[in-house]
């Protein structure tokens, strides 16, 4: 959400960041936010004028008492019913065109960053860089629940009759695979100098409107029902709401958390064969990133997250790609997002298995988290989040790049000590 001072200085600025994001029917809010503000602002100039008048008025009626002009003094205290009156209305009137202007500056994207590439949708995202040399075998790989099959690791079938689609099952080596990357990505990040969190794994309502858009929450939340409580769908959610009305002292920033939770999504709409099995789903674990810093540093520690991931990916010996992410694929909150893709051998190309966001200062204003300096200045702090890993879909990743000929899948030496010194994994069909 942006700053309604800025969007009164800059309407032609926040018009044109919306033609680039492609959503010229947004265009409209601007100039009903600033009718509607400027409503607001007349509001509160009659509404201070009346209440001057009514103090005024009080201290007549009591020299107007004492002078025996006791019908004037009368007449007064009418006048003063009436204005009090009128600034019921008007404080009435206030209350409802302020709720106009939040409902419509909720959903005017914040101002992108003059780097992030114009483009429509994720098929226009730009790669960046990439990490490790893709490889595809001479043999044929198969598809990611097969490889699991035949080391007994999964059981869609029963998670079918249990919860239906898009849960899951892992059992024994793959199982115990998940928790070992969890276990690796979070020492991984403590060793960065990150402080390990385990947030709460429900927010209430107030959380979700402030660190998320309406579109977002829509596809993916789920409510508990009669409770003002959501589950989270990213351990970002509660880790930033932690902060919410806060007042943070600027000598104890920046602030580098990394948290580990379950998460959970509804994932709205068909995706497609290839996110069939358990790419996306509406149940998994992750162990996410979160920076809290000074406006001037989030550039920096935007590229130190997604840094991080790629670290983390290539420690397992597993190639990667980054991608920009273009203005019509960025959430409206988002400054700016990288993705990190992983390489699969099977499909011959890269699939997505992390996301890296600045936010600037769109969730601290909404969440009203603030920093102070040491002149007792007060400004909105810059938040970022990161995914260090997200499995199962990671072990997509894991599993295709170190699958073996025989069947078997090689454990790379940075895992052997989170799998009992584990060096293969040996298929039981």
């Amino acid at each position: 959400m942006i700053d309604i001072k800025f969007l009164r200085e800059n309407p032609e600025v926040v018009k044109e960041n919306i033609k680039k994001k492609f959503e010229d029917h947004k265009l409209v809010l601007v100039d009903e936010v600033l009718e509607l503000d400027k409503r607001n602002r007349e509001i509160k100039v009659e509404v201070q004028s009346m209440k001057a008048e009514v103090n005024q008025a009080s201290k007549q009626i009591g020299a107007l008492m004492k002078a025996g002009k006791k019908d004037e003094a009368m007449a007064a205290k009418d006048e003063i019913a009436r204005h009090k009156g009128r600034i019921t209305e008007l404080e009435t009137e206030e209350k409802q065109v302020e709720e106009e202007i939040q409902k419509r500056m909720m959903v005017i994207p914040q101002i992108i960053d003059p780097s992030v590439p114009i483009g429509k949708d994720d098929s226009e995202n730009v790669e960046v860089e990439r990490f490790g040399e893709p490889v595809v075998p001479d043999f044929e790989i198969p598809y990611h629940t097969q490889i699991m099959d035949r080391f007994g690791g999964i059981d869609l079938d029963a998670a079918g009759r249990v919860a239906g689609n898009g849960f899951y099952y892992l059992i024994g080596d793959i199982a115990r695979l998940h928790s070992a990357v969890i276990s690796y990505a979070r020492d991984f990040m403590i060793n960065r100098g990150f402080t390990y969190v385990v947030p709460p794994f429900m927010i209430r309502s107030n959380v979700v409107t402030g660190v998320m858009s309406f579109d977002e929450m829509d596809a993916m939340m789920y409510k508990i029902e009669g409770e003002d409580l959501y589950l989270i769908g990213t351990s970002e959610h509660s880790m930033i709401g932690r902060f919410i009305d806060q007042i943070i002292p600027e000598e104890q920033l920046p602030l580098t958390l990394t948290s580990y939770s379950p998460c959970f999504r509804k994932e709205k709409g068909s995706h497609g064969i290839e996110e069939r099995g358990v790419y996306r789903i509406h149940q998994f674990e992750k162990q996410e990133m979160i920076v809290v810093c000074r406006p001037e540093e989030s550039p920096m520690w935007f590229n130190k997250l997604w840094q991080n991931t790629v670290d983390l990916f290539r420690s397992m010996e597993i190639p990667v790609r980054t991608l920009e992410c273009c203005s019509g694929d960025l959430a409206d909150l988002k400054v700016k997002s990288l993705d990190v893709e992983a390489w699969s051998p099977r499909q011959k190309k890269y699939f997505e298995v992390g996301s890296c966001s600045n936010l600037g200062d769109a969730q601290a204003r909404r969440l009203k988290i603030r920093v102070r300096d040491e002149e007792g200045r007060k400004y909105l702090a810059h938040t970022l989040n990161n995914t260090v890993v997200a499995p199962p879909r990671m072990l997509i990743a894991f599993l295709e790049n170190h699958l073996q000929e025989d069947g078997s899948v090689t454990i790379p030496e940075v895992l052997r000590p989170y799998m009992g010194g584990t060096e293969v994994l040996i298929p039981k069909k």
